[in-house]
């Protein structure tokens, strides 16, 4: 008999845990026991870090994209539908056109931002969350000449330092372009400081002092007018831009709001160390699909693949799952388009950016890169 492990989503979480999974199995797969298969409703795939690059025109877009077939091993099947909903009772993913069933449901349908989540955002805000906004956001720079910019932003949403990156790169691009006196830069966060983790809050405002960057905490949008060009908070004060840029808060897939399997955010209930959908043995769920009090990052999707492969090829053999995942995350920090940080945490340990070299931005270039063996997983 033939165990059917399915996986929900081709982002990052997904197409690593397959590659991982058919990697490990190989053996299983081709005697038939196991099949490996990457259920997913776009045949592209996004990295969406590069989107960064993309707006300050260091890389095209197109350096971000590849065939998710391309980057799959052949061992792992992949199937390209719109699934509506999950029947867990029944073990079988729905979509108009067919059901899938599943033995062992692995879900990494990711998050979205949600534009619409403030009224009259969408009318007016630029963005760099997605592959459009990140070119559409690269053009109107490329013939800014100055004004007051606004990157305001709720949470939760992936990436969370991506707002601080955005704005200390802002600050270096209008320095080169001579321009950075005629451009006043505001940048808000919705608590009482200018991140969530508050060793990058304490970094990130000296670095916004040091330059000329304007910053309001406590800053909460109730409303934009895009007509007048102005952000409405919930403290009752206007706010005008003559660019705006936001970050909403993230939402998870349609498909887990319908399926009724989530919060009211649509983020799975996930036990925290063995990324297990609470309450259910045969699902898993990583990334951003999760509801963990931890970054909505890549490299916490990377770093959870794998205790979640170790634990679903123990199961596929028989033996014991032991291994927990303990909230580990790393990502780069970019300071400027020169130089960057590192930060590196868990659950037991807070993020401690590390002093900003060449080095580093380097190596933040070169993971652009290297990204591709990641979802292949290889790294």
């Amino acid at each position: 008999m033939t165990m059917r492990i399915v996986v929900l989503g081709g982002g990052t979480a997904g197409t690593t845990v397959a590659n991982r999974l058919a990697r490990a199995l190989r053996p299983e797969i081709r005697r038939g026991t196991v099949e490996v298969t990457v259920v997913t409703d776009r045949d592209r795939h996004w990295y969406q870090p590069g989107y960064l690059f993309v707006v300050f025109n260091e890389r095209p877009l197109e350096d971000f994209v590849r065939s998710e077939r391309a980057l799959l091993l052949p061992e792992v099947g992949l199937v390209v539908d719109e699934i509506t909903r999950i029947d867990l009772e029944r073990k079988q993913l729905i979509s108009p056109q067919r059901h899938y069933p599943y033995d062992v449901l692995v879900i990494a349908t990711g998050s979205y931002p949600d534009f619409q989540s403030v009224p009259g955002l969408a009318e007016v805000t630029y963005d760099f969350y997605t592959p459009q906004g990140a070119e559409r956001l690269r053009d109107r720079l490329t013939t800014w000449t100055g004004g007051r910019i606004m990157i305001v932003q709720d949470v939760p949403h992936k990436c969370p330092a991506a707002p601080v990156e955005v704005t200390l790169m802002l600050d270096d691009y209008f320095r080169r372009r001579r321009l950075r006196d005629r451009v006043e830069i505001v940048y808000t966060y919705p608590i009482g400081r200018v991140h969530a983790a508050e060793p990058i809050a304490d970094w990130a405002k000296q670095q916004f002092d040091a330059r000329g960057i304007r910053y309001e905490t406590f800053f909460n949008m109730e409303a934009v007018d895009p007509k007048r060009q102005v952000v409405l908070t919930m403290d009752g004060s206007e706010h005008p831009f003559d660019l705006l840029i936001s970050i909403p808060a993230h939402k998870g897939a349609g498909v887990i709001l319908n399926s009724g399997i989530g919060d009211e955010s649509g983020f799975i209930p996930t036990d925290r160390h063995t990324l297990k959908m609470i309450g259910q043995d045969d699902v898993y769920v990583l990334g951003d699909a999760t509801n963990l009090p931890i970054s909505k990052a890549g490299s916490t999707a990377h770093y959870q693949a794998e205790v979640l492969v170790k634990n679903l090829v123990d199961r596929v053999r028989g033996l014991p799952e032991t291994h927990l995942y303990n909230g580990k995350v790393a990502c780069f920090l970019e300071n400027s388009l020169e130089d960057a940080s590192f930060i590196a945490f868990d659950y037991d340990h807070p993020p401690r950016p590390a002093a900003t070299s060449q080095l580093l931005h380097w190596f933040k270039g070169m993971y652009n890169e290297l990204y591709w063996l990641t979802a292949r997983g290889l790294m």
